[in-house]
């Protein structure tokens, strides 16, 4: 199978429009009934080159804007080959650390530079870090591709380990409506603020939206930032 079938296979709606950009093609879309988080492409080798450019000039830009002038233990949850952590390393008040399900990922991050003590391979699930370890977190393109049991994990460890806010980043739906468990290139929930928001709230007193400058055909990206 050749570099350009396993990109299209593997890569995450959060990443469609650059690969859209360079194949010029429209991506077909169609709702499944059930979800299913599907694991096998962040061991992949050419996935990790996509993780390393996909966020320049949108979601890269607005996590170095919403870590400014702030101070203390950071937490990346799903921190792929670590190119955040790179960008955001120029804030010298800051500590952050990283975690992401492959190892093959975190090995990236570790030849990237990042210190290997601040690195971690876990489910984001099940989060192996202390109540209110990290003053903040954040998550990029990553939530929407858990299972809806996954999200509230995901979410509910989030609140456990991070003592002032969190803030993530994922698509909703550009027409407002539930659209459910999406197939592209990947499967990810795509769906309204209000859906997300049931979801946050379980977790989080406080949440506010912000707009993200990321979007495709079908999808808004979306900021929800959440603290208690």
């Amino acid at each position: 199978m050749n570099i350009k079938k396993i990109i299209q296979l593997s890569l995450p709606p959060i990443f469609l429009s650059l690969y859209r950009q360079v194949i010029k093609k429209k991506a077909i879309y169609r709702v499944t009934p059930k979800s299913h988080q599907d694991l096998e492409m962040y061991w992949s080798e050419d996935f990790a080159k996509v993780l390393d450019t996909w966020g320049e000039g949108n979601v890269w830009d607005e996590i170095q804007l919403l870590m400014t002038a702030r101070k203390g233990q950071v937490l990346d949850i799903a921190c792929g080959t670590g190119k955040t952590i790179e960008l955001l390393s120029k804030f010298l008040d800051l500590n952050i650390y990283g975690c992401d399900i492959s190892e093959v990922l975190i090995n990236k991050a570790i030849d990237r530079g990042i210190r290997s003590n601040t690195l971690k391979v876990c489910d984001a699930t099940d989060l192996p870090y202390g109540d209110n370890e990290f003053d903040w977190a954040y998550s990029i393109g990553s939530l929407e591709h858990f299972t809806e049991d996954g999200i509230e994990k995901f979410l509910e460890e989030c609140s456990r380990v991070v003592g002032h806010a969190s803030f993530h980043q994922h698509p909703v739906s550009r027409s407002d409506k539930n659209d459910g468990w999406i197939t592209s290139t990947q499967s990810y929930h795509n769906n309204s603020v209000e859906w997300w928001l049931g979801k946050y709230h379980k977790s989080f007193k406080n949440v506010t939206v912000l707009d993200s400058a990321w979007q495709d055909e079908i999808s808004l990206g979306k900021w929800f930032i959440c603290s208690n």
